[in-house]
C-alpha cells in the first residue's frame, strides 16, 4: 500500500484525539449534550478508521484495497467533520451530509471484504 494511507492514518488519529481532548476539556461547559455526543460519536469513528487505515497500510497494494482505504479515508472527513461542525454550531442541515459520510465507510468495508473475497 501507498504512503499516503500512513499519513490519512496518521491525520485522522491526531483529529479524533485532538478533537475530542478540545471537547472533553475546552468545550464540555459550552456545548449541550447533544453536541458533546457529535463531538464523541465522530471522534470514536474517526480513530476506528485511522486504525483501519494503518491496518490497510500493513496489507499490501491491490485496487480493491485502495477503493476499501479511500472509502475510509473520505468517509471519516465528512462523517466525523460534518459532526464536529454541527456541534461547533453548524447548521443542523448539514446533518444530512453525515449519512454519505457513513455511507464511504460502509463502502469501505465492503471493498475490504469483497477484495479477500
Amino acid at each position: 500500500m501507498e504512503k499516503k494511507w500512513l499519513i490519512w492514518a496518521g491525520f485522522h488519529g491526531f483529529c479524533a484525539v485532538a478533537v475530542g481532548a478540545f471537547a472533553a476539556h475546552a468545550l464540555k461547559e459550552r456545548l449541550d449534550p447533544q453536541a458533546l455526543g457529535f463531538v464523541e460519536t465522530g471522534a470514536r469513528y474517526q480513530m476506528y478508521h485511522a486504525l483501519a487505515l494503518l491496518g490497510l497500510a500493513g496489507l499490501g497494494g491491490g485496487p480493491k484495497l485502495k477503493y476499501s482505504a479511500w472509502g475510509f479515508a473520505l468517509g471519516a472527513l465528512v462523517f466525523s467533520g460534518s459532526l464536529y461542525a454541527m456541534a461547533l454550531g453548524a447548521p443542523h442541515i448539514l446533518g444530512a451530509v453525515t449519512p454519505l459520510g457513513g455511507l464511504l465507510l460502509l463502502g469501505g468495508w465492503a471493498m475490504l471484504a469483497i477484495s479477500f473475497w
